[in-house]
């Protein structure tokens, strides 16, 4: 006779309810809410990131503002002095620091998340929100910003005695667009660089190119009226623009940064989607 211990233990048994989960073939709302739920997580990939970041190197954190600033001697040489490229009626060099500081940053960001992946063998070990890993490339070179942020206004006061425009409170609204920029563009090459290799080789050609489109060593201003719209397509192009009209009250991106926000949007959505249907796959090319 069976005892009605046994008999409740196979009911709930029975009762139970297994879940699989799939990757690749959950709607985007639940990537997200997965996205979210982890974010401590999420926290943690960045606290490790930055610390280990800097270590074992000579200038530590100063490489934050030795690559903008070196470029920016450079630029002032070149193109500030010998071929005389106008600068809106601001110091060359304060005029390319202000756009080589956002840019450093996304240059950056980018190469750490397309790298993220191939380099991260944790994900083949244990389960969580394969978005964290690129996302925590994205969020890391944050500090790295602040600290060149810093840096910029320092030279702006102290050497060429001028004070912030007023808009500069705007400032956090274009590096949230050029946060968003890396981290929509990173997904692809996150994803891509997965399945396919020559990525590695393709992403530094990207980015050179990708400079050039951008105004850092040129304004805005040099591309005719009539095309500046369409030049907003490249979401650098507006962060670039914003953050000198934020700091040096140079002429705002107008309609670009429009275009700039309908581009990154549809770069987002289309990243997001490709990456969600490639996450199944991941752990088994790696």
């Amino acid at each position: 006779m069976t005892s009605p211990q046994v008999t409740r233990g196979e009911q709930a048994v029975t009762a139970r309810v297994t879940t699989i989960v799939q990757a690749g073939r959950r709607p985007l709302p639940a990537l997200l809410r997965e996205f979210w739920a982890y974010r401590e997580l999420l926290y943690f990939l960045v606290w490790r990131d930055a610390k280990v970041r800097y270590k074992q190197t000579v200038l530590g954190a100063a490489w934050a503002v030795l690559q903008p600033f070196m470029t920016m001697v450079v630029f002032s040489v070149v193109f500030g002095r010998l071929v005389g490229v106008p600068s809106d009626g601001r110091p060359y060099a304060l005029f390319s620091f202000a756009a080589l500081v956002p840019w450093t940053y996304f240059a950056q960001s980018l190469s750490n998340a397309a790298a993220s992946l191939v380099g991260n063998r944790v994900i083949a070990r244990v389960y969580f929100p394969r978005l964290l890993v690129p996302a925590a490339s994205v969020l890391t070179p944050l500090i790295d910003l602040g600290i060149a942020l810093v840096m910029m206004f320092l030279i702006q006061m102290g050497w060429y005695h001028q004070w912030p425009s007023p808009q500069v409170i705007l400032l956090p609204l274009f590096i949230l667009l050029a946060c968003v920029t890396a981290f929509a563009a990173g997904i692809w090459f996150a994803a891509l660089n997965v399945k396919y290799r020559d990525v590695r080789f393709v992403l530094p050609f990207t980015l050179q190119f990708w400079m050039f489109a951008t105004p850092i060593a040129y304004p805005a201003s040099l591309v005719p009226e009539r095309w500046r719209p369409l030049y907003g397509l490249n979401p650098m192009a507006s962060v670039v623009e914003g953050f000198r009209w934020a700091v040096l009250a140079t002429p705002p991106p107008g309609l670009m940064l429009v275009v700039s926000c309908v581009s990154v949007s549809v770069a987002l959505w289309s990243g997001l989607h490709y990456f969600r249907r490639v996450e199944g796959t991941l752990v088994d090319v790696l």
